[in-house]
């Protein structure tokens, strides 16, 4: 069973900084690209940032974040990571991590349109 499981979320004022982790299990985790994904309060939802698998330093982001947050992985661990800096109350989401591709798009890894397939950890940013 795939299991994508987040942590490290929290309540943080604006301006302050976060990091994510998401342990992956049941699939072969260097084998594709992975990212993460935002549901927002009002169930509105948004690709954050995804990172390659062969190159690990190939990145994707959605402007909304670009020059704020950093996409990691480590494949000895089969964890992805979120690095959250400069937060602003717009940030306020439930996160997921999520196969992705560089081109921005996001989707189960059992096939299909995103959804998701662990646990997400929520993110509030105060102003």
């Amino acid at each position: 069973e795939v299991q994508l499981q987040a942590s490290g979320g929290g309540l943080v004022q604006a301006g302050g900084s976060l990091r994510l982790s998401c342990v992956a299990s049941g699939f072969d985790f260097d084998d594709i690209a992975i990212g993460w994904f935002r549901q927002f309060p009002g169930k509105g939802r948004e690709g954050v940032g995804c990172v390659g698998s062969e190159d690990i330093t190939a990145t994707w982001y959605s402007d909304s974040v670009k020059g704020r947050f950093t996409v990691a992985r480590d494949n000895a661990k089969d964890t992805v990571y979120l690095q959250m800096n400069n937060l602003r109350p717009e940030d306020t989401a439930v996160y997921y991590c999520s196969a992705c591709t560089l081109y921005g798009s996001f989707y189960s890894t059992t096939g299909g349109d995103w959804q998701p397939q662990g646990r997400g950890t929520q993110v509030t940013v105060s102003s």
